[in-house]
């Protein structure tokens, strides 16, 4: 069974108001970055001094649109990589860790079965049991 994030977890989309985006262009910009840059260390810092705002207006204005906080947003994206380097056997837990950007492994671990619901092992296992069948 597939554990779905709660609402209060999940990200919303940007809507489209009239065919042009309803997203303020520093949220915008700002997940952009994070998605280039998920890999690499990441602090609502970084991100702000990028798109040019504040830290707390960063902050405020990210989970105003998104519906996640910074560091969920940043985990999530980690995690949605980490799902697809899984399924290269050849690679170890410990290294998808540090190539997805998690700084410790028992952080990685930790993350992971928060939005997966299962420990990057177990969810190996299962999509490799899957993909047999």
């Amino acid at each position: 069974m597939k554990r779905v994030p709660s609402p209060a977890k999940q990200i919303r989309q940007p809507s489209f108001l009239n065919g042009e985006r309803a997203e303020p262009v520093e949220i915008w910009k700002a997940r952009k970055f994070i998605q280039e840059h998920s890999d690499e260390e990441l602090s609502l810092t970084k991100v702000s001094k990028f798109v040019n705002i504040s830290a707390n207006h960063l902050s405020e204005k990210f989970k105003q649109v998104t519906g996640v906080n910074f560091v969920d947003y940043v985990a999530r994206q980690r995690i949605e990589k980490a799902h697809v380097l899984l399924l290269d056997v050849d690679l170890r837990v410990s290294e998808i860790a540090f190539a997805i950007g998690f700084q410790s492994l028992s952080q990685f671990n930790r993350v992971f079965k928060k939005w997966s619901g299962k420990s990057p092992t177990q969810y190996r296992a299962t999509q490799a049991k899957h993909h047999r069948q």
